[in-house]
C-alpha cells in the first residue's frame, strides 16, 4: 500500500480547499504497489482488460477471448489479444453477443497454453476493465484452473488490486442518462467502438472512456484519491442496488 496526495488540497470528491493543502494526505487501500499513490491520473499507465466469454457465471463458465490494451498519457500504445479454446461448447446466447462461434475457437490453445503471456502484458499497467468485477472474476478463475508457480504476480492477478472501473464512474458523472452501457456511454463521448463485444474494441474504448473521465474537474486527479472515491462510490451505488430489489 503506498500513499498519495499530499499537498494538493484535493479531498476524494476532487473538490479543492485552499488553506489546508498543507495537511492533507490521501491514503488508499487497494493500490498496486508498483505504482505511487501521488501519481496522477493522466500519467498513470493503465492495462485495460476485456474478456469474452461462454455465460456469465465465472465458477462453470469460460474465458473465449482476452484482450490487454495499453494506455499511457491517452495513447494507445499497445493491443494484445487471445482467442482461447473454452473446452466446451459456446451456447448460442453467448455467441449472439459476441459473434464468436466454436469453429473460431476450435484450433486455438486452452487458456492455460497463454496463461503466462497474459500475465505479462498485465504487468504493463494499473489493470482497468469497464464493469470490473464481470471480467475480473472470470480471470481469477481461470488462473486458478491453472495451478501456476508464479511468485510474482502482476497486479491484475492478484487479490485486493482495486481495479479502475469507467462504469462506476459513468454512473455518477452521467448520472442522468438512462444507459451506462459502455456503448451508449461511448457514443455521448464521441468515441467509436471497432466491433462492439470483441475484446480488443470493447477494452480501447474503456480506457478512452477512462481517459475522459479522468479529466473532469470532479475527479480526484491522482491514484490514491481516484481509488478511495471509487471504492465509495462503489459502495454507495451498491446500497441503492440492494435497496432497489428490495422494493
Amino acid at each position: 500500500m503506498k500513499s498519495g496526495m499530499e499537498g494538493e488540497g484535493c479531498f476524494p470528491t476532487g473538490r479543492h480547499y485552499p488553506g489546508i493543502a498543507h495537511l492533507l494526505r490521501v491514503v488508499a487501500s487497494g493500490l498496486a504497489d508498483e505504482f505511487d499513490g501521488q501519481t496522477e491520473m493522466h500519467r498513470l499507465p493503465v492495462v485495460s482488460i476485456d474478456t469474452e466469454t461462454t455465460g456469465r457465471d465465472s465458477t462453470v463458465d469460460r474465458v473465449v477471448e482476452v484482450a490487454c490494451v495499453i494506455y499511457r498519457e491517452g495513447q494507445v500504445v499497445a493491443r494484445h489479444d487471445w482467442l482461447v479454446n473454452p473446452g466446451m461448447p459456446i451456447p448460442k446466447e453467448a455467441f449472439d453477443v459476441h459473434g464468436i462461434s466454436d469453429d473460431d475457437v476450435k484450433d486455438k490453445p486452452p487458456f492455460s497454453a497463454v496463461a503466462l503471456e497474459i500475465l505479462e502484458a498485465m504487468r504493463q499497467g494499473v489493470p482497468l476493465a469497464y464493469n470490473a468485477d464481470f471480467d475480473r472474476d472470470f480471470l481469477h478463475a481461470e488462473f486458478a484452473r491453472c495451478n501456476l508457480n508464479v511468485p510474482d504476480l502482476p497486479p491484475a492477478a492478484r487479490k485486493g488490486v482495486e481495479w479502475l472501473d469507467p462504469l462506476t464512474w459513468a454512473r455518477e458523472l452521467q448520472k442522468e442518462e438512462k444507459s451506462k452501457s459502455l456503448g451508449d456511454v461511448c457514443e455521448r463521448l464521441g468515441i467509436e467502438i471497432g466491433r462492439a463485444h470483441r475484446a480488443t474494441d470493447d477494452a480501447e474504448a474503456a480506457a478512452k472512456v477512462h481517459g475522459i473521465f479522468a479529466t473532469d474537474s470532479r475527479v480526484p486527479r491522482n491514484y490514491a484519491a481516484f481509488v478511495l472515491e471509487q471504492k465509495r462510490l462503489g459502495r454507495i451505488f451498491e446500497d441503492e442496488r440492494r435497496m432497489w430489489r428490495r422494493g
